[in-house]
């Protein structure tokens, strides 16, 4: 026993050893908005990746040096791929890393329950392959307990869990295109289900310049993501009902955050919008009234902010349908401005703009849009394209609509040349314009 025991120590030591010399392998599984990044850090930091997706067409195109992610540009691309970094289909060489880092979608079903399916099917899919002495690190969102309860419980027939294969959870915090904060500047919440797990996690993240918050158990780990986003959804449907209150009372929403925000402390600013986006937001904190649900504790105020987030799209056209209506015109023809969930960013997932999109349609309007980053939605099994906005164009339609207030937009081509401007962002605060409305 006390062989096996000094073996494990010095398995254990040789990893933290080659973490130290940056000789292990890292195999990044989802090469996302997630993955792809944090393979293009370990790279350039001198680690060997090796990257998983069982995305084909996204395989082929980062063999081929083709970014499909904004912000990540193609010269980048062939840089990592010259680089120790290669990309992979299947999963027949998961065996050949030290350090397997999970960034997998983590979805609601139909009835707004977690899906944490995905990741259950790749532990399946890469069982046979693992070995002693590897490390799963998992950064996608979940519920408290995955960790531990499902995915320790995957392995514990073929490992002593935490002792000969390490398991640990350190979420993500990417902000996409946000260039103040990028990933080395985010600090980052790590958790191991073992003193050794954590060690590893720890040791491992911080040697490619992230400053890492451990935590007690994966539990609080896996709770204080959900928190964080959770804080953001409720904050932002306070803030688009603060704004149906200003109007109300005849007064500008944006004055209002302007002149709170000047507290310099108790106080951060949110602000209203179009509604909520992206894989976070409109997702995790149904993970938090779910898992609390099943304890016993009715987080409602989890649901109602869901529900003032979703209704935003709804409220907005039919605030602008009332407006054609009380003006004595028809609105035949309205342009979406920027359909990605935030600025500078091609991201679409959940996106305001495409229900938005899809309810002007219901309504008999057509509709097209422009945004720099994004070539085409399917709504409803119909693709539209990004069109060109010039002043000819412009001319042609009703109204324009800002919903994604990207910084790569000539808004004083839109403020010269549209009919009508309805602003859901507040871009154009400063324009003295009678013809800009701000919902």
């Amino acid at each position: 026993m006390q062989k096996n025991i000094s073996k494990k120590n010095l398995n254990y030591k040789n990893i933290l050893k080659k973490i130290g010399n940056k000789s292990l392998k890292v195999g990044v599984i989802g090469l996302g908005y997630v993955g792809l990044p944090l393979a293009k850090l370990f790279t350039f930091r001198g680690f060997q990746v090796l990257g998983f997706d069982n995305d084909g067409s996204r395989v082929d195109k980062l063999k081929k040096g083709i970014s499909y992610i904004n912000y990540i540009n193609n010269k980048e691309l062939k840089k990592l791929i010259k680089h120790n970094f290669t990309v992979h289909k299947d999963f027949t060489k998961i065996g050949e890393v030290d350090i397997i880092v999970l960034c997998l979608p983590t979805p609601i079903n139909k009835n707004y329950n977690p899906d944490i399916s995905i990741i259950l099917s790749v532990i399946d899919k890469i069982q046979k392959y693992l070995k002693n002495f590897q490390t799963i690190i998992l950064e996608s969102t979940t519920f408290p307990g995955t960790t531990e309860n499902i995915i320790k419980k995957k392995l514990i027939n073929k490992f002593d869990v935490g002792k000969d294969f390490y398991l640990a959870y350190s979420p993500e915090r990417e902000d996409p295109a946000n260039i103040n904060f990028n990933l080395q500047k985010i600090p980052k919440i790590v958790s191991g289900v073992s003193e050794e797990s954590s060690i590893i996690c720890k040791k491992f993240y911080e040697k490619v310049g992230i400053n890492c918050i451990e935590t007690k158990t994966p539990a609080v780990a896996e709770t204080a993501k959900l928190l964080e986003n959770t804080y953001r959804s409720v904050n932002i449907a306070l803030v688009n009902q603060l704004k149906f209150f200003c109007e109300k009372i005849n007064i500008n929403v944006f004055d209002v955050i302007e002149a709170a925000k000047s507290k310099p402390f108790g106080f951060q600013a949110f602000y209203p919008g179009p509604g909520y986006g992206g894989h976070c937001i409109p997702v995790d904190p149904h993970y938090l009234y779910w898992i609390a649900k099943k304890v016993g504790i009715n987080m409602n105020f989890i649901s109602l902010a869901s529900k003032i987030n979703e209704s935003m799209p709804l409220i907005i056209v039919k605030k602008i349908l009332k407006f054609f209506k009380t003006q004595k015109k028809i609105l035949k023809k309205i342009l979406i401005i920027g359909v990605a969930y935030k600025k500078n960013i091609n991201d679409i997932r959940n996106s305001p703009a495409l229900e938005i999109i899809n309810l002007f349609l219901r309504n008999n309007i057509k509709v097209n849009f422009y945004d720099p980053y994004v070539k085409f939605v399917v709504i409803n099994n119909k693709k539209l394209h990004t069109i060109l906005i010039n002043k000819k164009n412009l001319e042609l339609y009703d109204g324009v609509l800002i919903v994604t207030d990207h910084d790569k937009i000539n808004y004083k081509l839109l403020v010269k040349n549209a009919k009508y401007i309805f602003d859901t962002r507040g871009k154009l605060l400063k324009e003295n314009n009678k013809n800009i409305f701000y919902l």
